[in-house]
């Protein structure tokens, strides 16, 4: 049986559960629940800390997980990302007071940085040749300058707005784009690739639809240039040989802009329709 770690709380919880439901797994429905056996598909949950799943993946206890990779890269265990997700997605930066005199990483060095992620932000300083004093808390490290505890902070950035509320400044190169991955430890089990292809067609549903429309066929040619699908349109002759039927997925994105593209050319019956599920 397939062991999966899955966060319990936090931003990465909800979605990572949305996306394995989508996958055809069935979860908890107590949140309560720290354990989950989903029989039919011969796969164990377990609902761990975030900051937890990459030390219990990667010591073998489970066999696969769910988390950020910045927890990842953070926990130096021995993990290994499998798999980007595409969800939870983040910036980390670092930032100092407007008025002080700290706005290169070289004037870092010696400082004191308070961050949730100590080992991320000091690997990435040690690659520079920064060697810094890390305070670690556990969140609202925007507050640590102010209280006279660090000197500049390492955080998550998304506008900018919560430090520049606090007086603070962003300077220097971003740290890491951290997003959801797929992680995996040392066991080599065989149902890994059946989860990642699971997941992989998840989010190929969510990025696509299907589109049918009706085409003159002297059209055709150009409609494909248009929207060639993944291959190739799948082309189906009508009661009218001077028409087809054609069927092609597309990006969910652009389905309004292709639609029109294709009107202009002749198509008509335009249908579009979502897709659950994908194997590619």
């Amino acid at each position: 049986m397939l062991r999966i770690a899955v966060p319990n709380k936090g931003s990465l919880s909800e979605t990572a559960a949305e996306m394995l439901a989508e996958a055809g797994y069935s979860g908890r429905r107590d949140s309560r629940k720290l354990v989950h056996t989903d029989a039919r598909n011969q796969v164990e949950f377990f609902y761990l800390r975030p900051k937890d799943i990459a030390t219990y993946v990667g010591s073998g206890a489970l066999d696969v997980g769910i988390t950020g990779r910045d927890l990842l890269l953070d926990s130096g265990s021995e993990s290994r990302e499998i798999a980007a997700l595409e969800f939870g997605d983040s910036t980390f930066r670092f930032a100092a007071p407007a008025t002080s005199e700290i706005s290169d990483l070289s004037d870092l060095a010696g400082k004191r940085i308070a961050t949730s992620y100590p080992k991320l932000v000091d690997d990435f300083l040690r690659a520079r040749g920064v060697e810094a004093e890390h305070v670690k808390l556990d969140g609202a490290v925007e507050s640590a300058v102010q209280l006279g505890v660090a000197d500049a902070v390492a955080d998550v950035v998304s506008t900018g707005a919560t430090l520049r509320a606090a007086g603070l400044e962003i300077f220097g190169p971003v740290i890491l784009e951290s997003t959801a991955v797929l992680i995996g430890g040392p066991n080599a089990h065989p149902d890994i690739d059946r989860l990642l292809r699971r997941l992989q067609g998840v989010l190929v549903a969510r990025k696509y639809v299907l589109m049918d429309y009706d085409l003159p066929v002297e059209q055709l040619d150009e409609a494909s240039r248009v929207a060639g699908g993944m291959e190739s349109p799948t082309v189906s002759p009508l009661q009218d040989d001077r028409w087809v039927a054609v069927r092609v997925m597309v990006p969910s994105d652009d389905a309004n802009q292709i639609m029109d593209r294709l009107y202009d050319l002749g198509a008509r019956a335009i249908l579009v329709t979502a897709i659950h599920a994908a194997r590619l």
